[in-house]
C-alpha cells in the first residue's frame, strides 16, 4: 500500500477537523476501513479495548479523545458512474484533535493541507470548536467540504446545520445530498448531482448500492438540486442560462462537477454531505466527493521567502524537478529518535540526501525516510512534492524549512496562541530531576503552545499551556513516560498588566566609574496603544539628539521593561512607546546607557499612567439538557460569568458566556455535579480585559506578601 501517484491530479491531502465529540476519529477509522488499510473497525470508546487505530496514545484511549493529530495515507478507487472506469486516488489524511486545549494540533495540520472534511454533528450543529476550526481554515485558505455526520441520531437535522453553517459561519452551504430516513431510520443518500440513491449494507456497510431515488423524496430532491443549481449559477454562466430557460435537469454531471470543484477551492462554495460514520452509512460517497471536489496540489498556491533576496515572496511549484522545499511541520520524539513530520511543497528528497535547513543553517544526512500510519512506520526511498513524510534523527524545530541548498527559501511561519494558564511543577523525588528535564525538553520542542520557564524569584519550575486538560496531560505524561512523579502547584492565571492614560518620561542616566561612564537622556511619553497590538514603538528623534545607532538601543530598553509590571510582576501589553528628545556624551554613550535610560524611563512613566491588571476572559459553551439550565446559568453567574447567548434546540440548552479564567477552575467537577454528568462544555480564550477594582487591590497585595516572604 502506497500513496505513490505519478499523476498528481490524483494526490489529495486532507485534513479532518471539527467539535470534539463530533466524530472526526470514528469517520477516519471508516475511511481506513472501506479503503482496506484496517482489516476491522474499532470504536473510539469500544469495548473490545484496541480503540480506534488514530489514538495510539494510552491516554487517548482511555480519555477517549484525540489529544495529537496523527497521519495516514490511503488508496481509494473512484468509479466513474458513467464509463466504470475506475481510477485509484492516493489520499493523505490527518486526524486532528477536537478539544479546544490542543487546538495547536489543528493549527498545524492545516498549515500544511490542501483541503479538508469539517464534520458537524447532526443535532448539535455549529459547536464553539466548530468556529475556531473553520477561523483555522480561513487562515491559511484550506477549502472544504462539509459532512454532517450522525444522521441515525435522535433529534438529526442535517438540514438546519446547513444552515447553521450559512448563519452562524457565513458559508455559502450547500446541500449535494439529501438523507435518506433521519434517527433510526437512516439508510443512506441522495446524490442531488447524479440523483441517484445510495444505501450501504453487509455488517459493516462495505456494500454500497445504487438505487433509485425512494418516491416519496423525489420531489424534494428535485427541490434541492434546484437549490443547488441556483447557487452554481454565480460561477457559471452557462449553468446560470440553463437553470434561468428551465433545463437545469440538462445540465451534464461533468459541468457541475468542474464548476463546484473550482467554487469550493476558492472558498465562495461549501458542498455539504450527510451520513452517519458510527453507523457505517454514506462514507463511500464522501470519499468520492473527496476526490472530485477537493483540490490536488496543482490546483493550490503555495508561497516562500527568499531569504537571499530581502525575503521577496516566491511562488513554488509541486515538481519533483525544483529545487527541494520541505517544511517540519510536527515533531515527536519516538522509540528511534525524533521523529520529525514534513510537507514536500517542492522538489524531491531521498534516503542519503543532503538537506539544508534554511531556519538556522544546520545541514544534515537523511537516513530514515517513512509514510506514517498513525504510530507505524513504512519505509521508503523517496519522497516528491505533496508527499507528507516523516524524518528521523534530524534536530529542528517545529516550522523549520529544508532544502537542498540550491535555495535559501522559508515557508510563512504558523499562528500560535499564547498561553493562558500556567502550573508550578517540581519532581516528587530529586533522583528524578534528570528525566523530568528532558521531558519538558522535549515537550517544549514537540508543543508550541506548552512553555517552559523559571521564576527566577521563587526558583520554581513554571509550565504554561492552553487549558487545565492540556498541562494535565503532560504531567501523566511525565510519570508514565519518564517514571517520574510530579508535585503540581495551585494553576496561576497568566494575568496582564497595561497603562490607561499618557504618562511622560524625561530620564537621564549618568554612572560614572573611573575610565570612561556611561551617559544618556532619553524623553519622551507612553500611552495606551491600539487594541491588539502589544506593543509600538515610536520614534519621532530629529536632529541627531539621539545618534541612529543608539535609537534602537531605546526600543530594547522599551521591550525589557514590558517583561514585568510593577503591580504584580506580569508581562505588559498594550502599550506606545514615543521618543522625542534626548541627549548623548561623545565617549560616555553606549547601547546599553540607552537601553538602561530607556527602561528606567518607561518605568518612571508606568506609575503615572494609571496601570491596572488585564485577566484573560473565556468564551465559555455548556450543553446541557433544559432542566439543568437554570443550575447552569447560575454557576456562571457565581463565576463573574456574563451571559451572551442561551439557546434551545432538541430539549438541549446550549449557553454561552464571557467567564474570568481564574474562576473556571474546577468548574468541570461542578458541573458534572450539578447536572447528573450530563451537561457538557468548552472553553477557549476570547480576549484580555481589566479585574474589577477589588480583585486588583487583593492580587496586588498578594503579590507584595509573596514577594516580603523571599526576602
Amino acid at each position: 500500500m502506497s500513496t505513490r501517484v505519478k499523476d498528481l491530479t490524483l494526490l489529495r491531502n486532507i485534513g479532518i477537523s471539527a467539535h470534539i465529540d463530533s466524530g472526526k476519529t470514528t469517520l477516519t477509522e471508516r475511511i481506513l476501513f472501506y479503503t482496506g488499510r484496517i482489516n476491522a473497525i474499532h470504536e473510539v470508546r469500544g469495548k473490545d479495548g484496541v480503540g480506534a487505530k488514530m489514538d495510539s496514545m494510552d491516554l487517548e484511549r482511555e480519555k477517549g479523545i484525540t489529544i495529537q493529530s496523527a497521519a495516514t495515507y490511503v488508496n481509494w478507487d473512484f468509479k466513474d458512474p458513467k464509463t466504470n472506469k475506475t481510477t485509484e486516488y492516493a489520499i493523505n489524511i490527518i486526524d486532528t484533535p477536537g478539544h479546544v486545549d490542543f487546538t495547536i494540533e489543528v493549527e498545524r495540520a492545516l498549515r500544511v493541507l490542501d483541503g479538508a472534511i469539517l464534520v458537524l454533528c447532526s443535532v448539535a450543529g455549529v459547536q464553539s470548536q466548530s468556529i475556531t476550526v473553520d477561523r483555522q481554515m480561513r487562515r491559511y485558505g484550506v477549502p472544504a467540504i462539509a459532512f454532517v455526520n450522525k444522521c441515525d441520531r435522535a433529534g438529526a437535522d442535517p438540514l438546519g446545520v446547513c444552515q447553521q453553517l450559512r448563519d452562524d459561519l457565513s458559508h455559502n452551504a450547500v446541500l449535494i445530498q439529501h438523507p435518506i430516513g433521519l434517527e433510526a431510520a437512516h439508510r443512506g443518500v441522495v446524490d442531488l448531482i447524479r440523483m441517484v440513491a445510495y444505501v450501504n449494507e453487509g455488517e459493516d456497510g462495505e456494500i454500497i448500492k445504487e438505487i433509485p431515488i425512494p418516491g416519496d423524496l423525489v420531489a424534494i430532491c428535485k427541490e434541492q438540486r434546484n437549490t443547488m443549481l441556483e447557487a452554481l449559477s454565480d460561477f457559471d454562466d452557462e449553468i446560470a442560462m440553463m437553470y434561468l430557460d428551465g433545463e437545469g435537469d440538462k445540465i451534464t454531471e461533468e459541468h457541475i462537477i468542474a464548476v463546484m470543484s473550482k467554487a469550493t477551492l476558492s472558498r465562495k462554495f461549501t458542498p455539504v454531505c450527510l451520513g452517519s460514520a458510527y453507523k457505517n452509512k454514506a462514507v463511500q460517497p464522501l470519499l468520492d466527493k473527496v476526490c472530485e471536489l477537493l483540490p490536488n496540489p496543482l490546483q493550490m498556491q503555495y508561497k516562500a521567502l527568499d531569504q537571499e533576496n530581502n525575503e521577496a515572496e516566491v511562488h513554488l511549484l509541486p515538481d519533483p524537478k525544483k529545487p527541494l522545499v520541505m517544511l517540519a511541520f510536527k515533531l515527536e520524539d519516538g522509540r528511534f529518535g525524533q521523529l520529525t513530520y514534513c510537507r514536500v511543497y517542492q522538489g524531491s528528497v531521498r534516503k542519503g540526501d543532503t538537506i539544508f535547513n534554511c531556519s538556522n543553517g544546520n545541514k544534515h544526512k537523511v537516513g530514515r525516510l517513512v509514510l506514517m500510519h498513525a504510530n507505524e512506520m513504512n519505509d521508503i526511498e523517496f519522497a516528491e512534492a505533496g508527499d507528507i513524510v516523516a524524518l528521523f534523527g534530524i534536530e529542528c524545530s517545529s516550522g523549520d524549512t529544508f532544502t537542498d541548498g540550491e535555495v535559501t527559501y522559508t515557508m510563512t511561519s504558523m499562528f500560535v496562541p499564547d498561553s493562558v494558564i500556567t502550573l508550578a511543577v517540581e519532581p516528587k523525588d530529586k533522583k528524578g530531576l534528570a528525566n523530568f528535564g528532558k521531558a519538558l525538553n522535549r515537550f517544549t520542542k514537540e508543543d508550541p503552545t506548552f512553555r517552559l520557564f523559571r521564576d527566577e524569584e521563587s526558583g520554581q519550575t513554571i509550565i504554561g499551556g492552553m487549558g487545565e486538560l492540556h498541562l494535565e496531560v503532560y504531567i501523566e505524561r511525565i510519570k508514565r513516560e519518564y517514571g517520574v512523579e510530579v508535585l503540581v502547584g495551585q494553576p496561576q492565571v497568566a494575568y496582564r498588566e497595561t497603562i490607561t492614560k499618557r504618562s511622560d518620561f524625561n530620564y537621564t542616566h549618568k554612572k560614572q566609574t573611573g575610565g570612561s561612564g556611561q551617559y544618556a537622556r532619553v524623553a519622551g511619553y507612553i500611552e495606551p496603544g491600539e487594541e491588539g497590538i502589544p506593543y509600538e514603538f515610536v520614534n519621532n528623534i530629529v536632529g541627531g539628539v539621539i545618534p541612529k545607532e543608539f535609537q534602537p538601543s531605546c526600543d530594547k530598553g522599551f521591550q525589557s521593561a514590558l517583561e514585568r509590571g510593577s503591580l504584580i510582576g506580569f508581562p505588559i501589553i498594550g502599550v506606545r512607546a514615543c521618543i522625542n528628545d534626548g541627549q548623548y556624551h561623545p565617549v560616555d554613550s553606549s547601547d546599553m546607557a540607552f537601553q538602561v535610560a530607556a527602561r528606567s524611563g518607561f518605568r518612571e512613566a508606568y506609575g503615572k499612567a494609571e496601570p491596572v491588571i488585564l485577566e484573560p476572559i473565556m468564551k465559555v459553551v455548556v450543553e446541557t439538557p433544559e432542566e439543568f439550565s437554570g443550575t447552569i446559568l447560575g454557576t456562571l453567574n457565581k463565576r463573574r460569568g456574563v451571559i451572551i447567548g442561551n439557546l434551545a434546540k432538541q430539549g438541549l440548552a446550549v449557553i454561552e458566556a464571557d467567564v474570568p479564567l481564574a474562576e473556571m477552575f474546577g468548574y468541570s467537577n461542578e458541573i458534572r455535579s450539578g447536572t447528573q454528568g450530563k451537561a457538557e462544555f468548552s472553553m477557549e480564550f476570547r480576549r484580555y480585559s481589566p479585574v474589577p477594582r477589588q480583585v486588583q487591590e487583593a492580587l496586588i497585595v498578594e503579590y507584595a506578601e509573596r514577594a516580603k516572604a523571599r526576602i
